[in-house]
């Protein structure tokens, strides 16, 4: 709650609207009293000339204050403690003359009073007290019987509990002259909120084109509604229902967007129509005619409306709306976009639109509507889009009561039109920090990307420069060499393994051209199966890095990180309690503003340090071995089936083994055994037939082999 002399606000203040408390703001000024929905930003308006009375009582849990119109018409405002009662009162009767009035209302719960019409009210009364009352114009319909009358009521969406109807009993009455029932149904019809059509409309608009809802109606405007007349349904908008009037023009110039705003909303079943948006071409005419006399015209409307009117129909349809409704109309503002049109064009729930950014807030059409006001705004958001960046960027808007809305799609030639429209209208832009990097900035695939610098890609590019300076332009020896790495390792096995010399003995010779020839295809069976496990192997290994000597000289700080070192503390105590990240953002930022002449004095300091570094590490590369020695090749050996250790030269497949082939113990003790030339061979093989003697079991056949095998 804020107070002055000339003024009283309540912030946490609740409106009675047909049965649900709206949520708002009211102010009591020295000349008015002002109540605007926080919801759909409505104002209300009681000047002081017109305020008959006012009264305070306790309703539920809190405090009520009701006032009173001159016209008859009433507000309710709920949700004032109690000690507000006396400022109140004395800012009332002060600033508006009027005397604040404590009712006491009836708690015995009786259904047994008396009625009375006072106003647009009807006061129920029990034992001369207030038990309840009932806005009339919140009826809807009111059918009477015998001895009974019922009223049904308008129906409020942002309610949860509605009240439907209520039946009142009217006894009879002792005068046959006097019918109560037929005098209490008139005094409800009387200031009923009921839609009947009686006599002629004042106007009507054949065969217009409706975007929400859908169609094409014929538009009729009676004293106090708007019916929409069309080949389906029928709606009917009361002029109290209307919140705004938008007169918006299409990209392409040739057509007008006309957005009626609504609440409560249109209603077919569970959809909820909150705007009725028409669409007219320039292009077309229309001429009307009222049907009211001359002097009828110019009472009602003072002048600013003819009997006969002729001109483009959206011009003459907004002006007819404008002065019937009495709501002005809201077009697009200064806004520009990049190609001069005054709207955006854009993507919102997989729907395309156009988003109009207007004096007082953003206008989206057409499907859904969606209008925001710059005052529900919590911040806006540039950000990259989810597809093609280079080209779109994405708009959101978070409102006060954590709804987001994100506008997609649109062309990033509009970014500056918009920035710079927002920018303007003080909303806060989420990612625009305190050092002005904004959105354009930051964005993949801008021109301006390397404008903003990045400690840690400056860091490793000056060690790569560095690198490639001390390696002679480009010889990329590494100073430390990987002790694991050996060439001769890495040569291919599969050729080792299949050699064509393997198994060259005469036995395998003596197999001819067909064991060749399998021998042949079996090997590069073998291979494709080789290169195929290699290529299922998840990853290669990773070579081992050695580790740096710590005795190795260190590579100098750049300039930028000289410059950081001298200005780390000055920047902590700028900014108490900053993070790393935090500070390292800041610096990168603040170097980017650093004059020549600073930077110069520390890209000096750099120079001299790497002049040093080169001297030291030339007389440590000096004192080191410039090769090291690699490891002995490794032997690699094939185990057989047989737990047996051959040289991959003697080895051969089981499946070439032929009679020629057999194998006694001695022969393959043999294959340990150094080579022999070929002279050498036969002459052992004359000694052993001499020594052996001759026997029945001497010689196996193969299939014995290989069953001991």
């Amino acid at each position: 709650m804020a107070m002055n002399g000339d003024l009283l606000e309540y912030k946490d203040v609740f409106q009675e609207n047909r049965g649900a408390m709206i949520d708002g703001r009211l102010q009591l000024l020295s000349e008015k009293v002002i109540f605007k929905n926080t919801r759909t930003g409505k104002v209300d308006t009681v000047l002081k000339k017109d305020l008959q009375s006012a009264v305070w009582r306790r309703v539920a849990r809190e405090f009520e204050l009701k006032l009173t119109l001159r016209n008859g018409n009433n507000f309710k405002f709920d949700g004032f403690k109690e000690h507000d009662f006396e400022r109140i009162q004395n800012f009332v009767k002060h600033h508006y003359g009027v005397e604040v009035e404590q009712q006491d209302l009836s708690g015995k719960g009786w259904n047994w009073g008396r009625t009375d019409f006072e106003g647009n009210e009807m006061r129920f009364e029990v034992g001369q007290k207030l038990s309840f009352e009932i806005p009339l114009n919140s009826v809807s319909q009111c059918a009477q019987s015998r001895d009974e009358v019922t009223l049904e009521f308008h129906q409020n969406d942002d309610s949860e509990l509605s009240l439907m109807e209520m039946r009142f009993y009217i006894p009879p009455s002792q005068d046959d002259s006097i019918d109560k029932v037929k005098e209490f149904h008139d005094n409800v019809m009387a200031k009923a909120d009921v839609l009947q059509i009686k006599g002629n409309a004042i106007c009507t608009f054949q065969d217009l084109q409706c975007l929400t809802p859908r169609g094409r109606y014929d538009i009729r405007m009676y004293p106090k509604f708007i019916q929409l007349h069309g080949k389906t349904f029928d709606y009917k908008i009361t002029y109290t229902s209307v919140l705004r009037l938008f007169l918006l023009p299409h990209k392409d110039q040739r057509q007008i967007f006309f957005v009626v705003s609504l609440d409560p909303p249109l209603k077919q079943g569970q959809t909820r129509y909150h705007f009725l948006i028409l669409l007219f071409f320039k292009e077309d005419d229309l001429s009307v005619e009222f049907s009211l006399s001359e002097d009828e015209m110019q009472e009602k409307f003072d002048g600013k409306l003819q009997k006969r009117m002729s001109g483009p129909m959206y011009e003459v349809v907004s002006r007819v709306m404008k002065h019937l409704v009495q709501r002005k109309i809201t077009v697009p503002g200064s806004f520009k976009g990049f190609n001069g049109t005054q709207s955006i064009t854009c993507t919102y729930k997989a729907s395309s639109g156009f988003m109009f950014p207007l004096e007082r807030g953003f206008m989206y059409v057409h499907k859904p509507p969606v209008h925001i006001r710059f005052d529900e705004i919590a911040y806006v958001n540039f950000a990259r889009g989810k597809a093609n960046i280079n080209r779109f960027f994405d708009f959101e808007i978070e409102t006060r009561s954590k709804t987001t809305f994100i506008f997609s799609n649109i062309e990033r030639q509009q970014y500056t039109s918009l920035y710079d429209f927002v920018n303007n209208k003080k909303l806060k832009i989420k990612n625009t920090g305190k050092e002005g990097v904004n959105y354009e900035d930051t964005m993949i695939g801008s021109d301006e990307e390397d404008n903003v610098h990045d400690p840690y890609l400056a860091r490793m590019k000056q060690e790569a420069a560095d690198r490639y300076e001390e390696n002679d332009g480009g010889d990329d020896d590494s100073e430390s060499e990987d002790e694991d790495f050996n060439p001769e390792e890495n040569q291919p096995e599969v050729a080792e393994e299949f050699d064509s010399d393997v198994g060259s003995s005469d036995s395998e010779k003596s197999g001819g051209e067909e064991e060749s020839e399998d021998s042949e295809q079996e090997r590069k069976k073998k291979v494709k199966k080789e290169k195929k496990v290699k290529k299922e192997k998840p990853t290669k290994e990773r070579k081992r890095k050695s580790k740096k000597d710590p005795s190795a000289p260190k590579r100098p700080a750049s300039a930028y990180m000289l410059w950081l070192n001298a200005n780390r503390e000055r920047i902590k105590k700028e900014n108490p309690g900053i993070s790393i990240t935090d500070l390292t953002r800041r610096a990168g930022v603040e170097w980017k503003t650093v004059s020549s002449s600073t930077k110069e004095k520390f890209e000096k300091e750099y120079l001299a340090a790497k002049e040093k570094y080169k001297l030291a590490m030339s007389t440590y590369t000096k004192s080191e071995p410039s090769v090291k020695s690699s490891p002995p090749k490794k032997q690699r050996k094939i185990t057989k089936h047989l737990g047996t250790t051959v040289s991959p030269s003697k080895f051969k497949s089981k499946e070439f083994i032929t009679e020629s082939d057999s194998m006694s113990s001695s022969d393959s003790d043999d294959d340990n055994k150094p080579l022999k030339s070929k002279k050498q061979k036969e002459e052992s093989e004359e000694e052993e037939a001499e020594d052996t003697p001759v026997s029945s079991d001497a010689e196996e056949t193969p299939e014995e082999e290989s069953e001991s095998d």
